[in-house]
């Protein structure tokens, strides 16, 4: 999905990778910790500083493959008052967060205010845009550990719900599945462009 990285797109992909992920995190934990769970707090996941959130191996598969992932935020849903709703809200919150950013990046795009003209700063708002973008969809696919899942597992009945937690152990082996055959790319490519072009009103990658 990112293409043959050259050293300086590869320098604008970190710095995209670490402006998403850590406003990714950072929203999971703000709102778990306003719906009354300290755990993130405690764990020191409520601050806006990369090096808290970011995963090793998700940050090289997104170089890698294209997709990936940070540190996730740990919560304990005994603390909330509804731990269907309040659990399904901390899940989307990161995922909303990288979309409010596409569309904040996006939006002097769409007004014409900045163009395409492939200037350095405009490469890096434009990756910064696709990676929030990439993020953002990426976790809600419904399989463990992304957001999505824990999206599905609120909405399902209990039962189901308990079936469904059971690819947990399996999740991340299904995804890599996914990304080396091509299939993940096939499927995302689609609704990332979408993303995009709502937010900024061009196509671009």
């Amino acid at each position: 999905m990112l293409g043959r990285l050259d050293p300086t797109t590869l320098l604008y992909v970190g710095v995209a990778l670490i402006v998403a992920a850590t406003i990714h995190e950072f929203a999971h934990a703000y709102v778990a910790d306003r719906l009354g769970d300290p755990t993130p707090r405690s764990m020191g996941r409520l601050t806006l500083n990369p090096l808290a959130h970011l995963d090793l191996l998700g940050s090289l598969l997104i170089l890698v493959a294209g997709f990936g992932w940070a540190k996730p935020v740990q919560i304990n849903p005994m603390n909330f008052r509804d731990w269907r709703r309040d659990t399904i809200m901390v899940a989307a919150a990161g995922p909303l967060a990288n979309i409010t950013l596409v569309f904040f990046l996006g939006f002097p795009f769409k007004l014409g205010l900045i163009d395409l003209s492939g200037s350095a700063r405009n490469e890096l708002l434009l990756t910064i845009i696709q990676i929030n973008a990439m993020l953002a969809v990426f976790n809600l696919i419904p399989l463990p550990p992304l957001d999505g899942s824990k999206i599905l597992i609120g909405l399902l009945p209990p039962a189901q719900a308990v079936s469904y937690a059971r690819l947990q152990p399996y999740g991340v082996l299904i995804l890599l599945l996914l990304a080396f055959t091509n299939l993940l790319s096939i499927f995302l490519i689609t609704p990332i462009r979408w993303l995009v072009a709502q937010a900024t009103g061009t196509g671009f990658f």
